[in-house]
């Protein structure tokens, strides 16, 4: 036989590996069907369920974007020149529009010293510089050591002078072979410039930031630039400020000053709600709902195809979870709420379409959130809004232990007890072939046995006197 290696049986001439392999299949043929019938009916369920939690738990996270009071509170700042002015605005900021006009920026000081021999070099150790920003500036007094010459003076400022607001360079001039110390400020505003005193050999090095340095003299020193404030205008009102980042000018908006407008041509300040950033949340919403109601078509439609119409049925179809889970959603949708201007979605251009999802149209939305923006974050917001009893709906069919939890842990359950039936299966099927296989080579020794029996008999009785034999 097949089984065990022989095909017949030697004595009795009969198919045994055939024989037993149809009488196993004939034990287990229907137990397995049935097991593969329910293995698939099983998974296709646990897919389906998980596809459905899966878009729920997509649709519930638009219902908590879009369910933020932030949301609604946020306003935008808009320049019409991003180039000469950007802005942000804070959630109590007034809506409005503003002329903005920049003269001029705010600068911080940077000051030369006069023009010196490369040969210069400190005097005693006792020669100190002292750097300050403006006359009421906290003066920094740096000790030179004797003999530097300018390029070693520089390095010493620059380490004095670290984190103090102040750096140096060297300038040189290659036609006289003269060279200039520059100081540097970073901090912008009327009265920060940078004053440098000397003692001694020192002196030479001395620059007051007020004075200016006169192009046509290449030896004096003098300001390269003025510390100043900047100069703006809002609505024709003269405005400065000592940074160009500006603060308070306009109630809760702050603005960065980033280059001058033409004379006469200010740019245009918008400040106002977020309509795009509360509409990008409108949309989210509308998306995952129609991934979640498309899920749902998905998983219950029957489509029939080929030729003879053979249908394809969905994982939940006649589902009664998925059936109550639309039917509850779809019930909020179409609930009255809030007050004038706003009580249904489709006060907002969003309406149902035949397939059951949602179709947004863009100018009404865009009007609704210009013109009612308030009435638009009552209808969304609060316990009474949309978002959250739309989410009262779902959430306990996704929460953890909920409706789709609980039947996706019997299902789960039910495969288990699948494959431990299969594995049951196989092993009662093992040993009925073993059992099956002993016993038919038993009959088939036991038939060898009474094969040699009868051949004995027949010879003895053959050798009897009187039997006569025939010839063969």
């Amino acid at each position: 036989m097949a089984i065990g290696g022989i095909q017949t049986g030697i004595n009795s001439g009969l198919p045994i590996g055939e024989l037993v392999t149809a009488m196993v299949n004939a034990e287990k043929a229907p137990k397995e069907a049935q097991l593969a019938r329910l293995s698939s009916s099983t998974t296709v369920k646990l897919t389906g369920l998980g596809k459905l939690n899966t878009a729920l738990g997509e649709f519930q996270t638009a219902l908590k974007d879009l369910n933020s009071p932030a949301l609604f509170e946020k306003r935008t700042a808009t320049s019409s020149n991003t180039s000469a002015l950007t802005a942000t605005a804070g959630k109590t900021a007034s809506a409005g529009s503003y002329q903005v006009e920049v003269k001029s920026l705010a600068s911080a000081s940077k000051v030369a010293t006069q023009a010196l021999d490369g040969n210069f070099k400190s005097g005693g150790s006792d020669e100190v510089l002292s750097v300050k920003l403006g006359d009421s500036g906290t003066a920094v007094d740096v000790k030179i050591t004797a003999g530097s010459d300018l390029a070693s003076i520089r390095d010493q400022l620059n380490s004095a002078l670290k984190d103090k607001g102040v750096s140096v360079s060297t300038i040189n001039d290659p036609a006289t072979g003269k060279s200039r110390l520059v100081f540097s400020g970073n901090e912008t505003g009327d009265g920060k410039d940078v004053i440098v005193s000397g003692s001694g050999d020192l002196a030479a090095l001395s620059v007051d930031g007020r004075t200016k340095l006169d192009p046509a003299d290449t030896q004096g020193a003098g300001y390269i630039v003025q510390a100043t404030n900047a100069q703006f205008s809002i609505d024709g009102l003269v405005l400065s400020s000592p940074t160009n980042t500006v603060k308070g000018a306009i109630a809760d908006v702050d603005f960065d000053l980033l280059a001058t407008t033409e004379s006469n041509k200010p740019l245009t300040l918008k400040v106002g709600e977020d309509n795009a950033g509360v509409k990008a949340g409108i949309k989210k919403f509308v998306e995952a709902y129609n991934k979640l109601i498309n899920t749902t078509n998905d998983l219950t439609r029957v489509t029939k195809v080929g030729e003879d119409g053979t249908p394809l049925v969905g994982g939940l179809v006649g589902d009664s979870t998925v059936r109550n889970l639309v039917g509850g959603v779809r019930n909020e949708l179409v609930n009255p709420v809030g007050g004038d201007g706003v009580r249904v979605l489709a006060d907002l251009g969003i309406t149902t379409q035949k397939d059951g999802t949602l179709k947004i149209e863009d100018t009404k939305l865009d009007a609704a959130l210009k013109d009612n923006f308030d009435a638009v974050g009552s209808f969304f917001l609060g316990d009474t809004g949309l978002m959250k009893r739309l989410d009262g709906q779902v959430t306990a069919y996704s929460q953890t232990g909920g409706i789709l939890s609980q039947r996706m842990s019997a299902l789960q359950s039910t495969d288990a007890d699948i494959k431990k039936q299969t594995e049951d299966l196989k092993v009662r099927v093992d040993s009925m072939q073993k059992r099956l296989l002993a016993q038919f080579n038993a009959m088939d020794s036991l038939v060898g046995q009474l094969n040699g029996t009868s051949s004995q008999l027949q010879n003895t009785l053959s050798n009897l006197p009187g039997v006569v034999r025939k010839n063969s």
